[in-house]
């Protein structure tokens, strides 16, 4: 699933080349995403501009002055900014078209999970906002918030770590990563974390989070980015994916568990 560094890549990618153009035209081949979408929107946004584009946690929100589309990525989405005369395949379900210069932009959604959205609201009321924690990025997230967030919780700090609620956008290559940078187990009891662990913890979530966006996010499966460019980070990985391999540190095999349905990685020398 694209995660937040996926998500914020193609923000960046989309921003310079959309923002300030008019949309010209919207084509839905197939409405039936997560949620069907709204078969007025296409003529409801005819001919209107699109003024920004920004993100909250996996969201991406293009703001058209009237409202805001959201666009969700889903398992296996990606938006790509292609040739007008590139014939649409059979996965591909939305196109933009932006004038002047004839921008396409197109969703291609194989498993249908994702989602198009309006809003015409303050964007952070939206239902699906209105409740997300910080972004992990942002000056409110430290470990002054980290620690508080945590006091008393039996969870796995792997767990707290992707709970939209307490922390937007940190998904599980990302999750494992960053509890290797700051050297704790992914089983780790949350309340159990001293104010040091979370003050390590915070920094390192900002550092995977960052280094994850320089290299383009992480290409796993479908993912690309707004030019069709791969993501590389899931090569620089030093636990994620590397189950038996030798720790890029101590060279301690690395294990494999599974936290929640989802895989966890984690190095036993370095990670207490």
């Amino acid at each position: 699933m694209p995660e937040l560094p996926e998500v914020e890549t193609t923000r960046r990618g989309l921003a310079p080349r959309l923002t300030g153009h008019r949309l010209v035209a919207m084509t839905v081949r197939d409405h039936r995403l997560r949620w069907p979408i709204d078969a007025a929107l296409p003529a409801h946004l005819r001919e209107t501009t699109l003024k920004a584009i920004g993100r909250r946690g996996k969201y991406l929100l293009f703001d058209f002055g009237c409202g805001t589309m959201l666009v969700h990525l889903g398992m296996s989405g990606s938006l790509r900014l292609v040739d007008t005369q590139e014939p649409a395949s059979r996965h591909d379900h939305v196109d933009w078209v932006f004038s002047p210069g004839r921008l396409l932009l197109r969703l291609r959604d194989p498993r249908r999970f994702g989602a198009v959205l309006w809003h015409t609201e303050a964007i952070e009321e939206h239902p699906l906002l209105r409740h997300l924690g910080p972004e992990p990025l942002e000056p409110g997230f430290d470990g002054r918030y980290l620690f508080q967030a945590t006091r008393g919780a039996k969870a796995s700090i792997k767990s707290v770590l992707m709970d939209s609620r307490k922390l937007v956008g940190v998904g599980n290559i990302y999750a494992s990563e960053a509890l290797f940078g700051a050297g704790i187990r992914p089983r780790m009891a949350a309340g159990r974390l001293t104010r040091d662990a979370c003050d390590r913890l915070a920094a390192a979530v900002k550092h995977t989070l960052a280094a994850a966006i320089k290299a383009g996010g992480s290409s796993l499966r479908d993912y690309r980015g707004a030019s069709g460019e791969l993501g590389h980070f899931q090569i620089e990985a030093k636990v994620y994916g590397r189950g038996g391999a030798p720790c890029r540190v101590c060279h301690t095999p690395i294990r494999r568990i599974v936290q929640g349905q989802r895989a966890s990685y984690y190095c036993p020398h370095c990670q207490t």
